[in-house]
């Protein structure tokens, strides 16, 4: 799978652009500014209908302007597939494939397998557990439709539950047969959800600490839990326990949706104990443990988005991953840079076919 051709309208901060790309290493270097990790953002777009970085749809769309427009040209399974995703204000956002409008943007999750490499991953260490878990579900769901299909009822039953405990509050009554309706729900789904959570962890972490120990030259241990309320009890009993103190804040408080990830060196939480060194290099390990799990799992080399590479690893280790390229563990690959020449430098060593543009 590559993405042959990318038409940009309205994006960001892009009036009106179109590339057409290399089969292997694409490169946009430029200054700050200039719109390098928007055109990464855009091709992320038409994997996953929304930003990376911004997840209001509203404000991707350039500043003076009523929409914006993402147009993408692919070979999959030697099949061309074109996707177009556009929003004007107002209204609601639109995704097509091959011109067919999809119903649900999740029927489009894992039709195009991919990764992205970003300074922002840093707020998976340093954010709360809802960006942890985020990470979790969107590697597992670009390869089990079932599992995102169960993610999106759970979330719609926790939220009408919180409503119903609201309700109560405010009324001042109590209905254990209405609230139990939607306890069996959440069990139904929260029970399929972390049986699968512990599948993907158990497949996920030694790709983990292979990729870590190649990165790293084997300096560190480092470990990925998965943090769990499950763990120690059925999400019934919880449910039961917990059903005082969730009348009193009106809010569930026990459930799949309070799982964490924790991230440990050598025994330590990494925020805490790991240097900004060793933070990059878990997080580099932890976005190529992705790659490889995707491409295991979906038998298709997803698309690699490496954003501001250099900010996260030094020339040698980018080379070293550049490198990997040679041996054919990568299909496309997409990297912004603020240096031409260091680009070009690193990239030349390969033996693939590449292209610079400079924006």
């Amino acid at each position: 799978m590559y993405l042959q051709k990318i038409t940009l309208v309205n994006f960001k901060n892009i009036t009106s652009q179109t590339f057409d790309f290399q089969q292997k290493i694409n490169c946009f270097v430029g200054n700050n500014g200039v719109g390098k990790t928007n055109v990464l953002d855009a091709i992320y777009y038409l994997s996953f209908a929304k930003s990376y970085f911004n997840p209001v749809a509203g404000q991707n769309i350039k500043h003076g302007e009523e929409f914006f427009m993402i147009e993408g040209d692919y070979l999959l399974n030697d099949r061309n597939e074109k996707i177009l995703c556009s929003l004007k204000r107002g209204q609601k956002k639109v995704l097509k494939r091959n011109g067919k409008t999809y119903d649900k943007f999740s029927e489009h999750i894992g039709q195009l397998p991919l990764v992205i490499i970003s300074p922002a991953d840093r707020d998976l260490i340093t954010e709360g557990s809802d960006t942890r878990r985020k990470f979790m579900d969107g590697v597992i769901s670009q390869q089990d439709k079932q599992y995102l299909k169960n993610l999106i009822s759970y979330n719609k039953i926790l939220t009408q539950r919180n409503a119903l405990l609201k309700y109560f509050a405010i009324n001042r009554t109590f209905d254990a047969l209405n609230l139990k309706v939607y306890d069996e729900q959440l069990i139904e789904y929260g029970v399929k959800i972390y049986d699968k959570r512990k599948e993907f962890l158990t497949q996920f972490e030694p790709i983990f600490n292979e990729k870590h120990a190649i990165i790293s030259g084997k300096k560190e241990e480092v470990k990925l839990n998965y943090k769990s309320q499950l763990h120690e009890m059925s999400l019934e009993n919880l449910l039961t326990q917990s059903l005082t103190k969730d009348k009193m804040i009106q809010y569930t408080t026990v459930g799949i949706h309070k799982d964490d990830l924790s991230f440990e060196i050598d025994e330590y939480p990494i925020k805490k104990f790991g240097s900004q060194g060793q933070q990059k290099s878990y997080l580099i390990a932890l976005k190529l443990a992705q790659f490889e799990f995707i491409k295991q799992q979906a038998n298709v080399t997803p698309i690699l988005l490496l954003d501001d590479i250099f900010d996260k690893l030094d020339e040698q280790r980018v080379s070293q991953i550049i490198e990997l390229v040679n041996n054919n563990e990568f299909g496309q690959i997409f990297i912004t840079d603020t240096h031409s020449e260091r680009t070009e430098r690193v990239i030349s060593k390969t033996n693939k076919e590449y292209q610079i543009f400079k924006l």
